[in-house]
């Protein structure tokens, strides 16, 4: 497994380099809640996070991090889903409004659940991040492995495509098979592959949560902008997974990527919705979610206040590093 060093030796690293690149996972289902009970966040150990900011990754911590060391190489906000529409916020819209900048709820007049609708396949189809970011020089990809029964599935119309691989496709990003997975060329949305082999029958080596993120850092040699997803969190949040095995896993990713992120890489983390934050619901939350930001950029995400702004700042970032800016 991949080993953590002390927060503020890879924060002091990130000066070193000029180019900016992004590596932006999304965890779907997480939201900003206060301390309680009721939150895991506040109470399953996650050491490596919390040492990173001080204290869990609830509420509270946001109004906190003002005071933090690091002078803007850290940002931590509350970010808006709900985007003026009333409602729970939901994937298919929430997704494809951080992946695009266009508030899709608004756009189509609901939050709507899963999988994106035509209407919203045509905003991805347009305004995905990655087709922007490469359509302005940026090399990007997809890290998410799929597998050949997976597109075997979409074929038959047995399974539709979510908005984060409609993202990819929109650019005609690479996207991993499960050789790449194997020689350590992407990581899988489960992180360890426990779930693909114990309940998926998939026949893959298992892989410590650290070692994932090392993995997936090591993308950003080959590529400027790396976008990953996990559901594991809205798995948690509607009770079909126990929060404590999420966090103690993410925990461990997490660090595993900053213990190996390059000095002019940015870790951005967002999500789509609150769910995993409210352990007394099992549905969808209006919380805040968090967006977290370390490295050389983090400082432009220090005034972000809903999921829409993500999308348009990260590609300001890869417009400074491809001279547009």
């Amino acid at each position: 497994m991949a080993q953590g060093i002390p927060a503020h030796h890879w924060l002091q690293a990130v000066t070193a380099g000029t180019e900016q690149k992004i590596l932006f996972v999304f965890l779907d289902g997480v939201g900003l809640a206060p301390a309680g009970p009721g939150n895991p966040f506040s109470t399953v150990p996650m050491p490596r996070l919390q040492h990173l900011l001080g204290g869990p990754l609830v509420f509270e911590r946001v109004a906190e991090q003002g005071d933090n060391p690091f002078n803007g190489r850290l940002v931590l906000r509350a970010l808006d889903a709900c985007l003026g529409v009333p409602g729970l916020p939901q994937s298919a819209t929430g997704q494809t409004a951080l992946f695009t900048g266009v508030n899709a709820p608004a756009l189509v007049g609901e939050h709507i659940t899963a999988f994106p609708t035509n209407a919203l396949k045509e905003v991805l189809a347009e305004y995905s991040l990655l087709k922007q970011a490469a359509d302005a020089g940026s090399m990007v990809i997809f890290a998410n492995a799929h597998s050949e029964r997976f597109w075997e599935r979409i074929r038959e119309g047995r399974l539709r495509l979510g908005a984060s691989t409609l993202t990819a496709l929109a650019a005609n990003a690479p996207i991993p098979t499960l050789s790449d997975l194997v020689e350590g060329q992407a990581v899988l949305w489960d992180i360890t592959h426990e779930i693909a082999i114990n309940h998926m029958d998939y026949d893959l080596p298992p892989v410590a949560a650290g070692e994932a993120g090392a993995r997936l850092a090591g993308l950003t040699t080959c590529y400027e902008l790396v976008l990953y997803e996990s559901f594991l969190p809205d798995l948690a949040g509607h009770r079909r997974i126990e929060p404590e095995w999420v966090l103690t896993r993410l925990d461990e990713f997490l660090d595993g990527i900053l213990a190996h992120r390059e000095p002019d890489t940015t870790l951005v983390v967002c999500s789509d919705h609150g769910n995993m934050e409210d352990t007394t619901t099992k549905a969808h939350t209006t919380n805040p979610v968090p967006l977290l930001a370390v490295g050389p950029g983090a400082e432009a995400f220090r005034t972000a206040t809903e999921i829409t702004e993500v999308t348009p700042i990260i590609l300001s970032l890869l417009g400074e590093r491809n001279g547009q800016e």
